[in-house]
């Protein structure tokens, strides 16, 4: 009789087929399935040949190959694909079998189906998965949340596959019940955008402003990359300012200034509007991509609406390592505003983040991984409930300590035109958090006086509400007090 398999595994696309093949490769017998079955068949005969895969036909024959209980993953498209799937699934599995999505799904989703898996008695997981190819063949950062039940049966699985730090820790752990795996990968991808977007301002003042080739970036991006910037991010920066086009030429500057983007970011930001978190980095490096897709009106722009004169006066090699400030501070505040999400999330939502662990978790496989990460969670091994990150010891410092030349990114990139949403929010953000009175009360005095919306005052105690009759012709009435 042959072998029943440790996991099943369905959607054979780039990161379900490395996962496969990452999977095999530590010793587990993975059974596979996708949609197209010839997909099935072409696996089986290139990449997955002589390896201990086996190949099906349906569900049911995917099923029926499974070690009870039963773990099934899919690694296929958000949405619709996903519902239509576990409707199909639900029939064929037993009580305290598993359903694990890997995909990209919005967490409200993953909050749905955990309750709905549950109710059918089994058991659900909604899991980040985070590396792209190379981080699903070799290993990924893994964020898996839903019934907390199924941890002990995917453990074994997930953390043997997953990248590993350097004591061997992996990069995977428990999240928390119902959508929070999905939740915390979301803002990781939210992040992600603000991380891209600050690289690429750095990009751009060096370019235009300082005048640099590709080949003097590619040089300082590797200096950036062996210091506090050490990342993925700025590693693959790095190589490609080197890559050349078949003429010799950068590659990069070849490449159409039109960015795509597939939501995770959009949903970071509407979920902190929705959660009253000031997001402000990610929300700009998401509208960034959004005024890039306009391309063709940009070039009608800029034949029309005029800007200085790029012009710059000063020692390159100081405002460089300017810029080197600029860029890791604001990255402090993209961090610091993205964990800011996640503690509020976890206060709403009534889930035990570990907030650290997090940070461990990001520390390999994942896309923003960086020596940067280890920062945070030492801040959280010290203060496991720091309300912001500017609020330890070692960001207050660095943070001051880049402050002024931060400071000087911004405004030589604006007296010189030059768009650096993200830097300039970040500090924005920086100044308004530190700021110990902000004109919030003019602002609450225009919402009493056109709607009677209330305020309170600093010479009461905290939780009285007032209401003026600015005008004389209003009443004493006033609107109900509440915060969306």
């Amino acid at each position: 009789m042959q072998k029943l398999s440790d996991i099943g595994l369905i959607g054979l696309a780039v990161m379900g087929e490395n996962l496969v093949l990452n999977m095999e490769s530590k010793g587990f017998q993975v059974s596979v399935f996708n949609r197209s079955t010839s997909k099935v068949d072409d696996f089986l005969a290139a990449r997955a040949k002589g390896k201990n895969i086996m190949g099906t036909h349906s569900l049911k024959e995917l099923v029926d190959s499974l070690e009870r209980p039963r773990k099934v993953m899919m690694m296929i498209k958000a949405g619709g694909a996903v519902d239509a799937t576990i409707d199909a699934l639900v029939p064929l599995l037993d009580k305290g079998d598993v359903i694990i999505d890997g995909g990209n799904t919005h967490y409200p989703d993953t909050e749905r189906r955990v309750k709905l898996v549950e109710s059918k008695g089994l058991l659900y997981v909604g899991s980040g998965v985070s590396g792209g190819e190379e981080g699903a063949l070799l290993g990924p950062s893994i964020m898996p949340g839903g019934s907390k039940q199924a941890w002990p049966l995917v453990q074994p699985i997930f953390q043997a596959i997953a990248a590993k730090v350097e004591d061997g820790t992996p990069c995977c752990d428990w999240v928390g019940e119902s959508g929070a795996g999905h939740f915390v990968k979301m803002v990781h991808n939210g992040i992600e955008y603000g991380d891209m977007q600050l690289i690429t301002e750095a990009y751009h003042i060096m370019k235009d402003l300082l005048g640099l080739s590709a080949d003097e970036m590619h040089e300082v991006f590797k200096e950036w990359n062996t210091q506090e910037l050490d990342s993925y991010l700025t590693e693959i920066t790095r190589d490609i300012m080197a890559f050349k086009d078949e003429d010799g030429s950068p590659l990069v500057e070849k490449i159409l200034d039109k960015a795509g983007q597939k939501g995770t970011g959009k949903w970071t930001g509407i979920t902190a509007l929705d959660l009253g978190v000031p997001l402000t980095l990610i929300g700009e490096a998401v509208f960034s991509r959004c005024l890039s897709s306009v391309k063709d009106e940009r070039v009608e722009a800029s034949k029309l609406l005029s800007g200085p004169k790029l012009e710059f006066k000063g020692d390159k090699k100081q405002f460089i390592s300017d810029i080197k400030d600029a860029l890791y501070a604001a990255k402090i505040v993209s961090y610091a505003q993205g964990y800011a999400l996640m503690k509020t999330a976890a206060d709403e939502f009534a889930w035990d983040l570990n907030y650290g662990g997090i940070a461990l978790m990001w520390r390999g496989g994942c896309i923003i991984r960086s020596a940067f990460l280890g920062k945070i969670k030492e801040a959280y091994d010290k203060e496991p409930k720091l309300t912001n990150l500017l609020l330890d010891p070692y960001f207050i410092e660095t943070v001051n300590n880049a402050q002024a030349g931060w400071r000087r990114v911004i405004a030589a990139a604006v007296t010189n035109g030059i768009p650096v949403p993200a830097i300039s929010t970040a500090l924005s953000y920086f100044d308004g958090y530190r700021s110990e009175q902000l004109p919030a009360n003019l602002l609450q005095a225009q919402r009493d006086y056109f709607g009677a919306h209330t305020y309170e005052r600093v010479d009461k105690p905290r939780g009285e509400f007032f209401h003026t009759n600015w005008t004389g012709r209003g009443g004493d009435t006033a609107s109900t007090t509440y915060n969306v």
